[in-house]
């Protein structure tokens, strides 16, 4: 395969690493510096230039492309970048844009701007942050397999019950996986056995049932409850979202915007979100609001900065938890460090719905976790997997070690893996898989 990529952001830097080790590559980007760091970090074609051009996109060989990723920071270029490609070549043409006017117009009308798959970058940050809101002390939510199958991820408090014990202690759920453990103190993805204990500050990735893995967080975090009551700072793209997905869920969100005409917008537009014209860093204001007894805090203002005065104020007055949008990758363990109980950065969210769409084998999902140190994803098998016809007692021997299954979905139905479980063309499997072993494991799928 060969894939022209323009943008050398970090998205596009990110998918340009990836598919550098298997595939082609051309990067193309106004910024020289972007493109000569990318080049010394991966086997790519590097093209400093303008995506728009036809020239350039010729230089880069954009006839020859299989697939086209337009992933700068603006919208408009990126739809361009699409709809010029198509005219010169039949490449897969996929857009990132940050606006959901855009996504709109081309729900509504199939190959418009000459795109085939569109990435949208807040909506798919506020879908993060609306599972991880409805998880009680989950640091990633993913679902996979129409809903049926539930990824989170959890860290280990000190406090909490399950520190201490091993995997067989702590997995009394029928229906969940313990598919991997990031062990910070050394650096490393474990792949529990029932022997592995779970120490304090490991993140643990479990893999089951949507209700399963609800119970698992209650255990993991008894005194963290389900958020009822949920405070929205900024009415950017990402809080208008996340309100929105709130309200579909059946809650009553309060979301704070400090610019009238924006606020009025949202009011008429969420009929039930409660919309407050004030600034969410004035003491007076969030006590006024009783912010001690709020669930949780979603800070979505535009500005990293007033992201962490804002969630770190809400959490210092009596917020039981706070989510920040973080739009520069760097920070994200900054903010968490200091205090924050989840980072988001819509960015990331991007680069894992991009990533699934430069599949060879195509998984239907893709979550990547642990600063892409591994991933899960959700494969639909067919004739020539390993899997296929046999007990995964006896195919599991033929997976790299770093592979786990994790969920077997059938006809809508879930279907509890076990060692004796035979795997069906048609299945859907959501396996757990290590970077280091993932293009060897596709290659058996």
């Amino acid at each position: 395969m060969y894939a022209v990529i323009v943008g050398a952001g970090t998205v596009g830097s990110s998918i340009a690493r990836s598919l550098s080790e298997t595939h082609d590559v051309a990067v193309i980007d106004l910024d020289g510096g972007l493109i000569e760091s990318l080049m010394y970090d991966a086997d790519i074609l590097g093209i400093t230039g303008d995506g728009t051009d036809i020239e350039t996109l010729q230089e880069a060989g954009i006839g020859q492309a299989d697939i086209v990723i337009a992933s700068t920071d603006d919208d408009e270029t990126n739809l361009v970048v699409c709809g010029t490609a198509r005219t010169v070549g039949d490449p897969l043409a996929i857009a990132r844009v940050k606006s959901d006017k855009f996504v709109r117009t081309w729900e509504a009308s199939a190959g418009a701007f000459g795109v085939d798959h569109m990435v949208a970058t807040n909506l798919l940050a506020a879908e993060t942050i609306t599972r991880i809101v409805g998880l009680p002390a989950a640091g990633d939510v993913e679902t996979f397999a129409d809903g049926l199958v539930q990824m989170a991820e959890f860290e280990i408090d000190p406090t909490s019950p399950i520190a201490g014990q091993t995997v067989e202690e702590a997995d009394r759920y029928e229906s969940l996986t313990f598919a991997a453990v990031f062990r910070e103190s050394d650096d490393e993805v474990v792949i529990p056995r029932g022997d592995t204990v779970l120490q304090a500050g490991d993140d643990v990735v479990v893999i089951g049932s949507p209700e399963s893995v609800r119970t698992f967080a209650h255990a993991v975090a008894p005194g963290v409850e389900s958020a009822e009551n949920a405070l929205i700072i900024g009415g950017s793209d990402v809080g208008y979202h996340t309100a929105r997905l709130l309200q579909k869920q059946g809650l009553t969100p309060r979301l704070v915007e400090r610019d009238p005409d924006r606020a009025r917008e949202i009011a008429e537009e969420l009929a039930g979100t409660t919309v407050l014209e004030s600034d969410a860093t004035d003491r007076s204001f969030l006590r006024r609001e009783h912010i001690e007894d709020v669930d949780v805090v979603v800070a979505a203002l535009d500005s990293d900065e007033k992201n962490l005065l804002a969630a770190l104020l809400a959490e210092r007055l009596g917020a039981d938890r706070t989510v920040a949008t973080v739009e520069a990758p760097e920070y994200v363990d900054l903010f968490e460090e200091v205090g924050i109980d989840v980072a988001i950065n819509p960015r990331e969210a991007a680069a894992e719905e991009l990533t699934r769409f430069t599949r060879e084998h195509r998984a239907e999902s893709v979550a990547i976790l642990g600063d892409d140190r591994a991933e899960v994803l959700e494969i639909e098998i067919d004739a020539d997997s390993i899997l296929v016809n046999r007990p995964i007692r006896e195919s599991v021997a033929d997976l790299p070690a770093g592979a786990v299954i994790g969920a077997i979905t059938r006809d809508g139905a879930f279907v509890i893996p076990r060692g004796d479980t035979v795997v069906e063309r048609g299945d859907h499997v959501v396996l757990f898989v290590d970077t280091d072993c993932l293009d060897e494991t596709s290659d058996k799928l």
